[in-house]
């Protein structure tokens, strides 16, 4: 049965989020009579996308979430490699002479079709398209955030998190696009001076922050960490599944946008709620728990806790090779995990030559495997591997405020956060470059003259003092103990090689913790026991 949708477009909605009304482009001028008989004759939808869109629409009027769910990630994909490989889905105002008074569906059509353009169609977005996704995120968090009361509407939990995860990207797109002016026409050089508020850093921020308080999802996962009931201050909107995953996945937002404008502290403080030590919300989504758990480590790499950054990484990494199978025929996660992926195996070398310790023998006979060629040199101190990794591994960093339009800026001027970023990461590989020698001689010794090492080291024995209390401090790191908060922890070693100078003699003691083979063996028996299994009813079958 078909309801009649509301018609969301004659609503005011007050404006407190910092969005703005949408200018005119210019691209409509002239008679509006010759444009609405330009318009007529512009596209005719084919009648299977009618179909589908008709049913799409149908859906959300229903609340039906399974049929929703069904739409949006087979449907909509498959209609878009059989139709819309590289080109946009049809406009929304040809979509909305096939479904009229239901501005509701049209902002959320919108939000995939401008989310195909950015990703599928060559050449990408054009300056007009980036201005109206935006003004379509506004008014799609308007009408969620505005409401005096809970909006009749329920998406599955993937398509709020690819919203969030889209918004922060189409900002960050525009952010990296407005800097690169050479190859600007002039009049797009006067539409961004004159737009300063569009995609600006503080309008997401507060979209984020806003969906965050809306939902009381950091009281709720107080409560629930604390074994209480989260539904007893979720309040009348974060009861709704609606705001309470908006909210969740604005905490995860928040710490991504965070990680890219280079503030590492305040993207682990803003998840202090969110106990991502233990399965929680995010597990649900498997795309939100990897992109969780690549910004965790990519900020404790950065904060020097290296500790904390592999076990983060590795944990990820298990997650990935356990749930690799779920995602396989999903083209369009596929894709994005695998990059994730073997961006985390990069960061987790990096951390391990910085802080080598025992991590899960399956992840590190990956890492040997793939990445063992590039590990031994920057073990040697290659500091180009280093950049090239780091490079490989980071986010695409981004300057909270726009370029002065004003003056001429350097060709690699969108290039300026990244760098601070490299910079700031090859200080500490250069602080640390001596730590693998000498740990490479203590290892031999028991006691050893500072002389001697000197010697070895061909430095002063000054100098290799200064080395050894480098070593000492660079060894120990803040580690997370217990707790929600990411922040907290207690200062450890990790050193497999530990040591203190009486005088003029270094004496050292190996703290290297002897691998479990028990463990391997075992788990490899029972690999062999099942494959043995395997063969021998494959040998009953054909018998």
């Amino acid at each position: 049965m078909w309801h009649e949708s509301e018609d969301y477009g004659e609503v005011e909605y007050e404006v407190p989020y910092g969005y703005y009304p949408q200018p005119e482009f210019g691209m409509r001028m002239g008679d509006p009579e010759d444009y609405d008989r330009q318009f007529q004759k512009s596209y005719i939808i084919p009648e299977m996308i009618k179909n589908f869109l008709l049913y799409f629409q149908k859906s959300i009027t229903d609340l039906n979430i399974y049929e929703i769910q069904n739409a949006y990630e087979n449907g909509f994909n498959k209609l878009t490699d059989r139709f819309f490989k590289t080109s946009p889905w049809p406009e929304a105002d040809d979509v909305a002479r096939v479904i009229p008074q239901d501005n509701l569906f049209l902002i959320l059509y919108k939000e995939l079709y401008y989310r195909h353009v950015y990703a599928r169609v060559q050449g990408g977005p054009t300056l007009e398209q980036r201005f109206e996704s935006y003004y379509n995120y506004c008014a799609l968090f308007n009408y969620i955030l505005s409401a005096e009361t809970p909006v009749p509407l329920e998406l599955p939990n993937q398509w709020l998190w690819d919203i969030i995860d889209e918004f922060i990207y189409q900002f960050q797109s525009f952010s990296q696009f407005r800097c690169k002016l050479s190859k600007k026409k002039d009049e797009e050089i006067d539409m961004l001076r004159q737009s300063p508020k569009v995609w600006n850093v503080h309008s997401v921020l507060n979209v984020l922050h806003s969906l965050v308080d809306k939902s009381n999802i950091n009281q709720q996962l107080e409560v629930y960490t604390s074994g209480g009931d989260p539904d007893s201050v979720a309040g009348e909107f974060g009861r709704r599944p609606l705001y309470k995953m908006l909210g969740y996945f604005s905490l995860v937002g928040l710490l991504r946008l965070h990680s890219l404008l280079g503030d590492y502290y305040q993207a682990l403080k803003v998840i202090g709620s969110m106990n991502f030590n233990k399965k929680t919300m995010n597990s649900r989504v498997s795309t939100c728990h990897i992109t969780t758990c690549y910004y965790i480590g990519f900020a404790y790499m950065m904060m020097r806790r290296y500790q904390d950054a592999i076990r983060t990484l590795t944990n990820s990494l298990l997650f990935i090779q356990r749930t690799k199978s779920l995602f396989q025929n999903k083209t369009y996660l596929y894709d994005q995990i695998n990059k994730q992926n073997d961006q985390m195996y990069t960061m987790l070398a990096m951390c391990l030559v910085l802080h080598p310790i025992c991590i899960d023998e399956t992840i590190y006979s990956q890492l040997r495997e793939k990445y063992g060629d590039r590990m031994i040199k920057m073990q040697k101190g290659d500091m180009q591997e280093f950049e090239t990794s780091f490079q490989f591994a980071c986010p695409k960093f981004l300057s909270p405020v726009p370029p002065n339009y004003d003056i001429p800026l350097p060709a690699n001027y969108h290039k300026e956060p990244y760098l601070q970023q490299l910079n700031v990461f090859l200080k500490e590989v250069v602080n640390q470059q001596l730590i693998p020698t000498i740990r490479s001689y203590l290892k031999l010794y028991t006691t050893l003259p500072i002389s001697k090492l000197a010697a070895f080291m061909e430095m002063k024995e000054e100098d290799l003092v200064t080395h050894l209390m480098c070593f000492k401090h660079k060894m120990k790191n803040l580690v997370w103990t217990k707790g929600t908060s990411g922040l907290e922890g207690e200062f450890q070693s990790a050193s497999e090689v530990d040591f203190y100078i009486d005088k003029d003699m270094i004496h050292i003691a190996d703290t290297k913790v002897a691998r479990r083979y028990g463990d391997f063996f075992i788990r490899n028996i029972h690999k062999f026991d099942e494959l043995n299994r395997t063969l021998k009813a494959m040998h009953l079958q054909k018998h």
